[in-house]
């Protein structure tokens, strides 16, 4: 299954990105939590890719129910983006692979942002559909 990545540009964007999720123009595709999906070519392998993945669709799976504000969203998305600028920067200055101090510093990170969509998630702030 091959995935696009949505990457951030501004507030407007996530706006109007949880607008069309809350007015059914786009879908999210959920799996359930602990299904390992199958990396494709423009991936790379691993648990970081799974995650990476599996956080992405939590994300769309709350705007999609309103229990993300778009404000929420733009701020996951914008620590997402961060998180795969620095992996793609550490593989590049590595030869494409990560040591094992930076898969364990990226573990950390997305732990935090897993931690941040629950509890954004399940605060009492939505986004209710138009």
């Amino acid at each position: 299954m091959k995935r696009e990545w949505i990457k951030p540009v501004s507030f407007v964007g996530v706006a109007m990105l949880a607008a069309a999720f809350s007015a059914g123009y786009v879908s999210a595709q959920q799996a359930p939590p602990d299904s390992q999906t199958s990396s494709t070519a423009a991936q790379p392998a691993g648990k970081i890719a799974d995650r990476k993945e599996n956080q992405q669709d939590r994300i769309a799976q709350g705007v999609k129910s309103g229990q993300l504000t778009a404000g929420e969203t733009a701020h996951l998305e914008n620590r997402e983006a961060r998180i795969n600028h620095e992996t793609r920067t550490d593989r590049a200055a590595n030869g494409g692979k990560l040591t094992n101090a930076e898969k364990a510093k990226v573990n950390r990170q997305q732990n935090r942002v897993s931690k941040d969509i629950y509890r954004d998630k399940h605060n009492n702030r939505t986004q209710h559909p138009k």
